[in-house]
């Protein structure tokens, strides 16, 4: 019986060395820094501005927020006409899509109890915001604000995405 003890107390020792040297193993693989890929402000200039042109194209005039992959707005453009709220509902939908990443349209009516997650403040769960990906990686958003439906929000969102999609998938890799 104390053999089998003692085999016992070695086996569950040897054990916990062998997990504690993969371990030890792991954080010595993780590098010291993390390269982080970044709109640059044109890109986000790009966008921003593709996105005003789209919404004036069908004849509104709106509020476009992009923000950085770190949730701070990088380039806010409010078009004439539209109303000072706009930059706020702007930025807020550009944060929610950025944070959950996914366009803030998919959510609209997911989150409905008093307490949810979507009463956070700063979070806006309707049409018009949207992530920005490379490399299926997510690297900003964007939100906008103004039009009479979130549907032409969304659109012109898409429309300021769209372009500059192609340049950033092949900059992405």
């Amino acid at each position: 019986m104390r053999k089998a003890h003692k085999l016992l107390l070695s086996l569950v020792a040897c054990l916990a060395l062998a997990g504690l040297s993969s371990t030890l193993q792991a954080e010595e693989e993780q590098p010291l820094m993390v390269d982080i890929k970044r709109l640059s402000m044109e890109s986000a200039l790009t966008i921003a501005r593709a996105t005003i042109d789209q919404c004036r194209e069908e004849g509104v005039q709106v509020a476009v927020t992009v923000m950085d992959r770190g949730g701070h707005p990088q380039v806010v453009l409010r078009d004439v006409l539209a109303g000072d709220l706009t930059l706020n509902i702007s930025h807020q939908k550009a944060y929610t899509a950025l944070s959950f990443n996914m366009a803030t349209s998919d959510m609209e009516g997911r989150f409905t109890s008093p307490f949810s997650v979507g009463k956070v403040d700063g979070l806006v769960m309707s049409a018009g915001g949207l992530p920005i990906t490379a490399g299926g990686t997510i690297i900003g958003g964007i939100g906008v604000s103004g039009a009479p439906s979130g549907e032409t929000d969304e659109k012109c969102a898409r429309a300021g995405v769209d372009a500059i999609t192609d340049d950033l998938e092949m900059a992405a890799f």
